[in-house]
This record gives structure tokens, sequence and C-alpha cells, in this order.
């Protein structure tokens, strides 16, 4: 055995490892058979492993971003399916139910494979990543549907999902309720441990800052509207999170007549978040 057969061997062999030492992604699937089984498959994907892995060397070890792995990914799986299951509780058709005659467990299977899916173009590179979350998830996708479906509604969720991916980007309209949904979910990783990595670094500014200030986010049935996104800040400066990043995305996602957003700061306990700022 060469060298560099035997260093590709251990590589497989460490990924392995890595893949089986990580917390599984985990998903309420509820009765959709299809989805548990693509939540098997993307746990036992070390290639997909890797890929989150390279995503946040990028985002996290060579630019001091926050976190676009296997966390992230995970945190927007589950805030999207569960937007997804309020709107659909609210009679709100998702896009493949309406204009393609499959069921919402179809939907849940964009949505989910979207989630996992949707940054894994950051181990190419940050900037534009939306496309090249497209050419690295594409194959992929493929792969993971395979067997589950026939070829006509195989394409189709695929086609779905490849326009979710597109979509999360702030400025790309939406033009279905699983792209919209994933968006959304997508802005709403925004809780203070998401900032930690910038802000440790000594990365001060209105980002990390803000970000920091973002103590809670919770999402129910809204009163007057399908969903309710409470927001508790720590510090009014969580309000930039709110205001220019979420507003931003949710205006653009197709979702914003089905979602009202409340941002709230304790009477009283508003935290200090830094004691001087230089330029």
């Amino acid at each position: 055995m060469t060298n560099e057969t035997l260093n590709m061997a251990e590589t497989a062999e460490v990924a392995a490892v890595e893949a089986q030492s990580l917390p599984a992604i985990r998903i309420p699937t509820r009765h959709n058979a299809a989805l548990a089984t693509l939540v098997e498959r993307v746990n036992a994907d070390q290639e997909l492993v890797t890929l989150w892995r390279c995503a946040n060397v990028n985002s996290v070890d060579r630019m001091g971003r926050s976190d676009h792995g296997r966390v992230h990914v995970q945190i927007v799986a589950n805030i999207a399916l569960k937007l997804l299951r309020l709107l659909i509780e609210a009679d709100v058709q998702p896009g493949i139910v309406r204009d393609h005659g499959l069921s919402q467990n179809e939907a849940e299977v964009v949505v989910f494979l979207a989630a996992v899916l949707h940054d894994v173009g950051i181990a190419v590179h940050r900037q534009d990543h939306e496309q090249h979350s497209l050419f690295v998830a594409a194959p992929k996708a493929k792969e993971l549907l395979a067997g589950l479906y026939d070829v006509e509604q195989r394409t189709t969720i695929w086609a779905e999902t490849m326009h979710a991916i597109i979509a999360h980007n702030r400025d790309v309209p939406c033009l279905t309720v699983e792209a919209g949904v994933v968006k959304v979910a997508d802005a709403l990783d925004m809780a203070k441990g998401r900032s930690r990595i910038p802000f440790e670094a000594g990365q001060i500014n209105i980002h990390s800052l803000s970000a920091a200030a973002i103590e809670r986010v919770t999402i129910a049935r809204g009163e007057d509207k399908p969903i309710n996104i409470t927001i508790d800040m720590a510090n009014s400066a969580g309000l930039f999170q709110i205001d220019e990043l979420l507003k931003r995305k949710l205006s653009n996602s197709g979702l914003s007549q089905y979602v009202e957003v409340v941002g709230t700061v304790r009477e009283g306990e508003e935290k200090r978040m830094l004691q001087v700022f230089r330029l």
C-alpha cells in the first residue's frame, strides 16, 4: 500500500469516527416515512458531514464568522419544519402541493433537504455561497432521494429543493412556501450563542453586538396571524437583528402576511453589552 493510499484510508477512517461522534440531527418526523429515512441517510453521510466541517473551516476558522455547519443546519431544519407545519395548520398550501399535486409530506422533505444543504457552498467560499451551494447540493440531493420516489416525483422534489436553496439569499424572492420557511428559519438562528465566536474573537461591531443581545427566540401559533415570533433581548442593540436582518429576509420570503414579530426587552433589565467602543 502506498503512502498516498494509506493517507486516504486514514482520512476516511477519521471521517467515519467524526461522523459517529457528532450528535445526530434530530427532527420530529411524525408519520412521514420518507422524511425519517432522509434523516437517517443524512446522519450516516460522511461526505455531507465533511462538507459541513469544511464550511465551518471557512466561516469560523478563516473568517471569524458564526457557525454554518451541523449545529446551524439542525437549528434551521427544526425551525423551518415548525414554521411549515404552523402554516399548513392555518390552511396555507405549500408550493409542491398547490402546483405539483404532491402531498404535505413531500413539502416537509423539500424543507428538510434545503435546510441541511443550504450552506454547503460555504465549503467553497462564503461569498456568493448560495450559488456555490447549488452545484454542491444538486448531486447530493439526488443521491439522498434515490429509491424513495419515482423519477417524476424525485425530480420535482429536487427542483423545489434547489429553489429553496438559492432563495435563502436575502435578495432572491421566494416563489414557494417551502423556500420562504427555510429563508426565515435561517434568519431566526440568531440567539446569542450564534455570535459567540466573532464576539469572543474581539470582532465588536453591530452584527456581533446585536446577535449577542438576543436571548431567546420563541415560535408559536399567533392570535392574529398563523405564526408569532417573539424575540427576547438582553439589550435593545438586538433590534438591529430584527429590523435589518430578519425584516429584510421576511419581506422577501412571501410569508410576511402570515407572520407577526415581537421584540421585547424586560423593563429595568437592559444589559450592558460593552463599556468602551473605539474605532
